[in-house]
């Protein structure tokens, strides 16, 4: 009776230990390549693979003022439109993502992860970094000259400056309160706000890495800088 029952427990083990290895197996099968590569590490990659599947998740206004070659624009703040389009992609081949910052790349590459991508690879911070390092794209950007931008800090008043985005959270928060201020102290303070996705030359000139970015002008020099939300107290004691 103990040789019966020794041996249905080292049956009972052999099989646990089985579907332990094959669903550790699986596991190995099912996981997926995700990295994040620096621009000049994102071309490599992209020139390295001859299958590469450049994937760009910013707006189509943002995609038609520039984008990387031969990159297949899937806007990630459209859910369907987006979940559409990942959908005719191979999933076995390489996949290239990247946005205007990291930020929406980031979420697109973890859906893709999630959905069964075999490689997938992110820029870090996205397009904005890759027009920084001088890297050739299929359109070239416009928008306001640094000339264009010089003309508005000639003045005798203190310039603000608010270089913003469309779909940044606190770019729109901060909205009212720069309206308020460009009303309240007009007498002494200009307020200008730029959008960075139009104007992507300006904004790598001056070194904008995020949003939103503030900057205070006096006798058109740059006198402060922040990168963030800040409260109209706040805002108000760098303006006095």
């Amino acid at each position: 009776m103990k040789k019966i029952i020794l041996v249905l427990l080292s049956m009972v083990m052999i099989t646990a230990s089985c579907q332990k290895k094959a669903t550790e197996s699986t596991e190995k099968n099912n996981a997926s390549i995700y990295e994040t590569l620096d621009t000049q590490a994102f071309a490599t990659a992209i020139k390295n693979q001859a299958e590469a599947q450049i994937i760009d998740v910013r707006t189509p206004e943002e995609f038609a003022s520039g984008h990387l070659d031969k990159a297949q624009n899937l806007n990630w703040n459209a859910t369907e439109e987006f979940e559409k389009g990942v959908a005719q992609l191979d999933k076995s081949k390489p996949v290239f993502v990247y946005c205007l910052a990291g930020s929406r790349s980031a979420s697109a590459a973890k859906k893709m992860q999630e959905l069964g991508f075999a490689t997938i690879y992110e820029l870090e911070g996205g397009y904005q970094k890759w027009r920084a390092a001088g890297l050739a794209d299929a359109t070239p950007a416009g928008g306001m000259t640094q000339g264009d931008f010089d003309k508005l800090l000639d003045t005798d008043k203190k310039v603000l400056v608010d270089f913003y985005t469309t779909w940044c959270g606190p770019c729109k928060k901060l909205k009212p309160t720069l309206d308020k201020i460009a009303t309240e102290m007009s007498d002494k303070v200009v307020v200008v706000r730029i959008d960075a996705e139009e104007n992507l030359a300006l904004a790598e000139a001056l070194k904008v890495e995020g949003y939103p970015t503030l900057m205070v002008y006096e006798n058109k020099k740059q006198v402060w800088r922040y990168l963030g939300y800040l409260s109209e107290e706040e805002l108000k004691k760098q303006l006095q």
